[in-house]
């Protein structure tokens, strides 16, 4: 039984990802393969060169709202807002920031045009609120919002769109599935060039994900609930490559989430959509993904403990401790892996 003290590593607070790569697929990649236990340092475009003709790339095409807003109370007093889950129509699960002053009834100015109410508060310290507003949510969110960026990147981000994929097509999340980053449009347009075919599905980052596992003991820690969706299309794809026996590679723990949370027993999808609060930790043997493109996790966390599924707990410990010697970037902004 793993505790989380069995996931940790020292990291050299520098190697921390601040900015983004430019381009896009300039960041670097650790090539891991399972079968010959061999490691390589590409930079990220090389990924091409190993990718097949047949193989099915899945990516999540979810879309991060500038979630983050500052609204004052009647009394002047400052509160910053995450908005985390979309209940209804107006009404939000959202993180608020001081607690104290967002009890059930207080009403809260964002902007002109934008307040919410507090309505409820959940076990675990989050407000339910409903938003009132004149004209569209969205875009009134576009122009009030910022992106919600993970705390330990402290510089400011030029321009929104680099903490979005270049497909990402469904707003809701409440951070990137940062594994997506690195691919351009000429990339991904190559690799389909290849014969390897893109599946998109959709799983709305929430920041369960990035929570802190609190529990020593892993199986303790209860996951946050995130929405998914697996269209006909992506499943009919996906499993045509299942019984043909050709690689379906997850671009990001999102996606591999959402393709072990939809998939049957022999990794077999069927279309449909809901909430997953899947926490995949070793051992767990895989159903439906046979290869991973993600980015470097933080230290004890879900999403380290996802990846050491897929290699082994050693083998990953042993791999972030190779990235720190060779100076990799961590994190959101920070380079890549490739484990096959």
């Amino acid at each position: 039984m793993f505790t989380k003290k069995d996931f940790y590593y020292d990291l050299p607070e520098e190697l921390i990802a601040q900015t983004p790569a430019t381009p896009r697929d300039s960041s670097r990649l650790l090539v891991y393969d399972r079968t010959t236990d061999k490691t390589e340092h590409k930079i990220f475009s090389d990924v091409y060169d190993y990718l097949k003709s047949g193989d099915v790339l899945v990516v999540n095409n979810t879309k991060v709202l500038p979630a983050r807003l500052y609204a004052q109370t009647e009394h002047g007093g400052a509160v910053e807002i995450l908005l985390l889950k979309r209940l209804e129509k107006d009404r939000w699960e959202v993180l608020v920031k001081p607690g104290k002053k967002c009890t059930v009834g207080k009403r809260l100015k964002i902007s002109d045009g934008l307040s919410l109410t507090v309505e409820g508060i959940t076990d675990s310290g989050e407000r339910i609120v409903s938003f009132d507003y004149d004209g569209v949510f969205e875009e009134i969110l576009d122009r009030v919002g910022s992106m919600p960026l993970p705390p330990y990147i402290k510089a400011k981000l030029e321009d929104k769109n680099r903490y979005q994929t270049v497909y990402a097509k469904c707003d809701g999340s409440a951070a990137a599935p940062t594994a997506g980053l690195h691919f351009t449009p000429e990339l991904l347009q190559k690799i389909k060039d290849k014969g390897v075919e893109v599946a998109s599905v959709l799983l709305h980052v929430g920041l369960g994900t990035f929570r802190p596992v609190k529990e020593d003991i892993i199986t303790d820690h209860k996951m946050h609930s995130e929405y998914f969706e697996v269209s006909a299309g992506a499943a009919e794809t996906i499993n045509r490559a299942k019984r043909e026996r050709r690689r379906v590679i997850a671009v990001g723990t999102t996606s591999v989430r959402t393709l072990e949370s939809a998939a049957d027993e022999n990794g077999f999808l069927k279309p449909c959509s809901g909430n997953t609060q899947i926490f995949i930790y070793p051992p767990y043997k895989f159903k439906c993904v046979d290869a991973l493109i993600t980015n470097f996790h933080l230290p004890e966390s879900t999403l380290i403990m996802l990846v050491a599924a897929l290699t082994g707990r050693e083998k990953i410990l042993s791999l972030y401790e190779e990235a720190v010697r060779e100076r990799y970037r961590f994190f959101s902004f920070g380079d890549a892996m490739f484990i096959k």
